[in-house]
Parts: structure tokens; sequence; C-alpha cells
């Protein structure tokens, strides 16, 4: 039987899978999706969600998706790893997932390819065509110049095809270094830990989702302090270490999650990241 059953949850509340059913959205999250979607809609161009490791940029990338459920007017298509050997797959990939076919499949076949398809489908259908890339720090440079080169495809009113990237902050600096990139953004947030509260509010939340009572204490307040200063309020270590004290909380028969339990569950990740995981 699974710990989140004995709580009497119907689901487990901190899974670190990006499920948008669980997506607790702090202000800063709340207002980078806000923003992505007027951007969308407005077909700016280019958006660029930075953050570093855990701070839920797949998460929001999935959400954002769900924002769209079935609208008509708008294609999305998503690239979840954006690692290729050469510019040629990556366009040759993009094609694919745009349901075109270059006629001779060269780098510039790919290109001409695409470029119709997104006159066809913004212009004479009139819809909106979002490519959302997760992971954009695997982008390489010539992945991003042949982005720049397909963010040239315009009409006098609006760019034919929107991009989102949800990236780690060292795609940043490679971006600045490619001549006339940085000012194709027309969005750029970051995205940045929660604080003590919003720490907090993501616990309860994620709780109440699962179906945790509201009436019923889990994590003691001075347990709650314990996972921000352990997590420093990245979502992704947040949810791991709910997700062990929860665990234990079950195992050891314990009434509620206290303290003393979060530091030592903090104590014990500490020392297996330090000897190193095992081969």
């Amino acid at each position: 039987m699974s710990y989140y059953t004995v709580l009497g949850l119907a689901k487990e509340p901190f899974s670190t899978s990006p499920d948008p059913f669980f997506f607790y959205r702090s202000s800063a999250h709340l207002q980078a999706i806000t923003r992505i979607e007027i951007a969308i809609r407005l077909k700016r161009g280019l958006s660029l969600i930075l953050g570093d490791v855990g701070t839920g940029k797949t998460t929001l990338a999935r959400t954002l998706l769900t924002n769209f459920p079935q609208e008509e007017g708008f294609n999305f298509h998503i690239l979840l790893d954006p690692s290729f050997e050469s510019e040629y797959q990556f366009l040759l990939h993009l094609s694919r997932i745009f349901g075109v076919q270059p006629a001779f499949k060269s780098t510039l076949d790919c290109r001409e390819a695409i470029e119709h398809y997104l006159f066809q489908s913004g212009v004479t259908e009139g819809k909106t065509t979002v490519l959302v890339i997760d992971e954009g720090q695997k982008l390489s440079t010539h992945m991003l110049e042949n982005l720049r080169v397909l963010l040239n495809y315009e009409t006098n009113e609006f760019k034919l095809l929107q991009v989102v990237i949800f990236s780690q902050m060292e795609l940043l600096g490679r971006i600045t270094r490619i001549k006339n990139f940085i000012d194709r953004v027309a969005l750029k947030y970051i995205i940045n830990p929660l604080n003590e509260e919003e720490t907090s509010q993501m616990i309860q939340f994620r709780l109440q989702s699962a179906g945790l009572e509201s009436s019923r204490i889990v994590f003691m307040p001075e347990a709650i302090r314990a996972v921000y200063r352990c997590t420093q309020g990245y979502p992704r270590k947040i949810a791991l270490l709910c997700h062990n004290a929860l665990e234990a909380m079950v195992m050891y028969e314990r009434p509620v999650i206290d303290e003393s339990l979060i530091q030592e569950l903090a104590a014990h990740e500490s020392r297996w990241v330090g000897a190193g995981a095992p081969a």
C-alpha cells in the first residue's frame, strides 16, 4: 500500500514529475505564464524563460500547453530535448513535428519547407504556430542561429512562428554572443526560487490537491521552516524532501512531521550525496 493511501490521499502529492495538476502558482510563476500567453496571443515571436535547475520550468511548460486546451487557431509543438548533432538534423526534426516533408532534405530544403508551412498556417489558415522548447540550454550556437532565421519569417503585422524556450541560466550568455539574436527576444523572464511563505503554501497546496482534509495538520510550522532552510525554496527539492518526510512519517508511525524529522532526512541526504551515489 502506498504511503499516500494510508494518509487518506487520492494521489501522491510530492511527485517530482511535471504534472500541471500539482503546479503551485507562485506570484513569479503566475506572472511568467500570464506574460507568455500574452506574447503568444499577440504573436510577438520569441519568449525566453530562464531559471536554475529545479525551479519548475518543465512543469511551467506543461502548464502552458494545458492553458490552450484544444483552442482553435493554435498549433502547439513541443521539443523536449533539443540535442542534435547537426543543424540539418535539427531542421529536419522541426519539419517532421510541423508535419511537412522537405523536397530534397537538405538544410535549405528544410528551411524552405518550414517557411512554406508557417506562411500557409499563419496567413492562409489564420492559425498561430507555437514551438515550445524545453531544456533550452542544450541548444547549440548553430541551432540558435537557425531559430533566429525562422523568427525572421513574418508579415507586416506579426511573426509567423512563436517560440518559447525554457532554459537554465547558462543559455543567456550564449544568446548574447549571437549577433541580432537578443533583440529578437520579446519576453525574457527569470524564475527565482520560492520564499519561505511560498514554500509553505506550495506544501499545503499539494497536500490539499491530493485530497488531504483541510482540518488535518501533517507538517508542523517548524518543519516547514526547516524544509525551506534545507531546500532554499527550490520546488523540486521541496517535493523530494516532503515525499521522504511523508514516507518516514508512515513508516515510523509518527502523528505529524516535525523539525527533527526534516533535519534527520536532510542530514541523511547530505551524507549520501557527499559519499557519492552507488554505482
